[in-house]
């Protein structure tokens, strides 16, 4: 954006008007956030590289170790249980301690926790180490979120958090390699799988170092000489000049900024966000319960109904790759439908896909409604993603963005064990028709959320 006396940057330099949030909403996408995106995206991606492992690990396990459905079941939910406290535990610490000191801390925990898994004898060895996985997996996950939020520019805001969340497929895809070309070599296969799950502890190393700590945080510490320095390292490869002084101290904001309210800070179910609150979590739980319900236990049904272990790991590796065109799409039309109408739209279309799936008898069939189901949960996923941080403000955004994340675990938790039952009740059929129900559910909740396209993110 050109340094004029005209637009929102003075021609000597940084517009005094302007608060340093808003100098940074301002901002053109530039090398600096296309490194915290790769930076934050790793880290998501092998967040998201634990939880695909484990989907094909239990298959692997129920055959080695004899494993009964409802064991499977409760492997699959431990780590969902520790999410859920992991997850409204991070947000509250983030708000307190930092983004980018819990962002670290919950890398370093699930990444030694997921290697010593490896070591595990006994299922009740695995579970306690899965839900230490959990506690990591659950803190990070809308912590980094909520910073890449903080620090996107408001006109692709959206855009950059779906790009976030696109790094799980790829996630998603090395766990799918990993499991078909490791975990089937050997009987301990799959032990050397959950090993190389010890990376994030070695990666929040990096994050410690390079990554930025949010700048609306350190102001809301009074940390503002760390802001301005943090602000500035963003306005200088977009070739914005250095203010006149130093913005030492707190920043009026420009007189067309929204008014701040004064007064104490309201909770999450105050008058006046209840009613995005209720719908937020009504969405988190109903996609998290179809989307690991459906996905954790994607290959050991396929192994179930008569494919081979090796065969079922490669389906599911092809279903896996439409994850990112889902990504994709969803980042293009957020910014241009809005949030509430990108994420109602691919609700909508994964409850289509799941009923389908749990019609499918065919290969062709199956491998379509599971690309189908990729393809539309996942971009979904991005567009949810984009939506909670923004409807909160500073002072309460992690915590907020940790009590959906939380809520939506319990669906998780619970997801995984409903299955067995299901499926004896109805077979594949009703397994998906459940989860075709959740989604239509979660579709029409959206519909309460408000859209925030384009706007800057709400201040207290």
């Amino acid at each position: 954006m050109p340094a004029t006396s005209t637009g929102p940057l003075g021609a000597t330099g940084v517009d005094r008007h302007l608060t340093r949030t808003e100098r940074l909403d301002r901002l053109p996408f530039t090398s600096k956030h296309r490194r915290l995106l790769a930076g934050s995206g790793v880290g998501w991606a092998l967040d998201a590289m634990d939880v695909g492992l484990i989907s094909f690990v239990l298959t692997a396990l129920a055959r080695q170790w004899h494993l009964s459905p409802t064991e499977v079941s409760w492997i699959a939910s431990i780590g969902s249980l520790g999410m859920a406290v992991g997850a409204t535990l991070g947000g509250l610490l983030a708000d307190r301690i930092g983004r980018r000191q819990v962002f670290a801390l919950t890398l370093l925990v699930y990444g030694l926790a997921t290697g010593a898994s490896a070591l595990a004898g006994s299922v009740a060895v695995l579970m306690a180490l899965r839900f230490v996985v959990g506690l990591g997996l659950g803190s990070e996950l809308p912590v980094a979120s909520t910073l890449i939020s903080e620090y996107s520019p408001a006109h692709i805001r959206g855009r950059v958090v779906v790009g976030l969340e696109s790094f799980w497929a790829l996630g998603w895809i090395l766990a799918a390699l990993i499991g078909y070309f490791v975990i089937p070599t050997s009987a301990d296969g799959w032990r050397w799988a959950m090993a190389l799950g010890v990376v994030p502890a070695l990666y929040a190393l990096v994050v410690r170092a390079t990554l930025p700590e949010s700048v609306r945080f350190l102001e809301s510490k009074g940390r503002y000489a760390e802001a301005e320095s943090a602000v500035r390292s963003f306005e200088e490869p977009a070739g914005v000049p250095a203010p006149d002084t130093a913005v030492d101290g707190p920043v009026a904001p420009s007189v067309d900024a929204p008014v701040a309210p004064s007064g104490p800070v309201p909770g999450l179910w105050s008058a006046r966000y209840r009613v995005r609150t209720a719908a937020l979590w009504a969405v988190w739980f109903c996609v998290n319960f179809s989307y690991y319900g459906a996905f954790i236990w994607l290959p050991s049904l396929l192994f179930a109904q008569g494919f081979d272990m090796v065969k079922s790991f490669e389906y599911t590796l092809w279903i896996t790759i439409a994850q990112l065109p889902g990504y994709a799409v969803s980042a293009w039309l957020i910014e241009k439908w809005g949030r509430r109408a990108t994420l109602t739209t691919f609700l909508v279309g994964s409850a289509c896909a799941a009923g389908a799936f749990g019609m499918a008898s065919s290969v062709p069939a199956i491998l379509a409604a599971g690309c189908a189901l990729s393809f539309f949960n996942l971009g979904a996923w991005g567009a949810l993603y984009a939506v909670t941080p923004e409807i909160y403000p500073t002072v309460m955004r992690g915590t907020g963005s940790g009590a959906a994340a939380g809520f939506g675990r319990i669906a998780s938790i619970l997801a995984p064990l409903a299955v067995p039952p299901l499926k004896a009740g109805g077979g594949t059929g009703l397994v998906f028709t459940t989860f075709a129900v959740a989604f239509a559910i979660a579709a029409l909740s959206a519909l309460g959320l408000p859209e925030l396209r384009g706007k800057d993110l709400e201040e207290l």
